[in-house]
């Protein structure tokens, strides 16, 4: 279900919470607007679009991508973002989040928000005058796909009908991924240790673009992609070595790598921790697209930024 608020001055309020918010010809134009967008910076063509426009960015979990990815978004598109830290305002001490939406909103012209339960994006964006963005939640990491999707239009055209291997943990990443899946009509092969894979439920949303693999060497044979993410996200950090001892054969190396089509990539949402969830070498490698995916947050989200705020 498309996530919308009611209308607004007779205008609805769409938002972006997980990738199933926008049809796959949306998502087309939009990375076609982000390689766009990104072409009129290095060229320095930029246009101030969205002049006085203001972002409020709500941070219950620390980033470093995510905040520098909006927030200079934001600067080149000619408008202002606004950080604020669970710490520093109502929501750290109490504050309903349906009544911090209801005043917020009325004083910024778009939210972006980087939390741990999913339902708190729900019900900011129920109660929210204007677009609500999903920056990370325990469940979904929509944006960080966006930027994904993005850097392997670049590097080599459509993903419809490739195969992409995930290999690691089954969470928010993977989850979107699953979304991606159905959305962009690829193959997605997963490879996730007993115990910490996505739920069955997700896994059946997409069942018909979903393969079960018993091995990362299963799911990576011929892939055109393989994506791997921490072995241990944020609020994880007490099952560290459990989850280092459960993960201990899903490492994505070169030697992994070999087994996937020649001219397969490889993409990490980082930060990435060498020589646990992947190699310090294959990190730096000719077929790693990590760097050019961490800028592509940037680009993508100015995208995303202008779609929503002009529809």
């Amino acid at each position: 279900m498309v996530a919308v608020s009611a209308p607004q001055n007779g205008k609805k309020i769409r938002h972006f919470l997980t990738l199933n918010d926008i049809s796959a010809s949306e998502l087309n134009d939009i990375i076609a607007r982000a390689i766009e967008l990104k072409g009129q910076l290095y060229q320095g063509t930029s246009k101030p679009l969205l002049e006085r426009k203001v972002m409020g960015m709500i941070f219950e979990k620390s980033s470093t991508r995510t905040r520098v990815s909006f927030e200079a978004g934001m600067a080149q598109l000619g408008g202002h973002a606004l950080f604020l830290s669970s710490r520093d305002t109502q929501l750290g001490r109490g504050e309903p989040i349906e009544d911090s939406a209801r005043v917020l909103s009325r004083m910024v012209d778009i939210v972006m928000i980087r939390t741990f339960a999913h339902a708190t994006v729900e019900r900011f964006a129920d109660h929210s005058r204007v677009p609500v963005i999903n920056a990370l939640t325990d469940d979904y990491h929509p944006c960080q796909l966006l930027a994904d999707i993005q850097t392997f239009v670049e590097l080599r055209g459509s993903l419809q009908g490739k195969s992409v291997a995930w290999v690691g943990d089954g969470n928010n990443m993977c989850n979107s991924y699953i979304n991606a899946a159905k959305l962009c009509d690829f193959e997605l092969r997963l490879a996730t240790p007993e115990r910490f894979g996505p739920s069955a439920e997700r896994i059946n949303s997409a069942k018909q673009h979903i393969k079960v693999c018993t091995s990362p060497t299963e799911a990576v044979q011929g892939a055109d992609l393989v994506v791997t993410d921490t072995w241990a996200s944020m609020g994880q950090e007490d099952e560290q070595q459990q989850r280092e001892n459960a993960f201990a054969h899903y490492q994505v190396n070169s030697e992994l790598m070999s087994h996937a089509a020649p001219d397969a990539l490889f993409m990490h949402c980082l930060p990435a921790y060498r020589g646990k969830e992947v190699s310090a070498e294959l990190l730096e490698a000719a077929d790693s697209a990590v760097w050019q995916e961490a800028e592509n947050r940037l680009h993508a989200q100015k995208a995303l930024i202008e779609f929503l705020l002009t529809q």
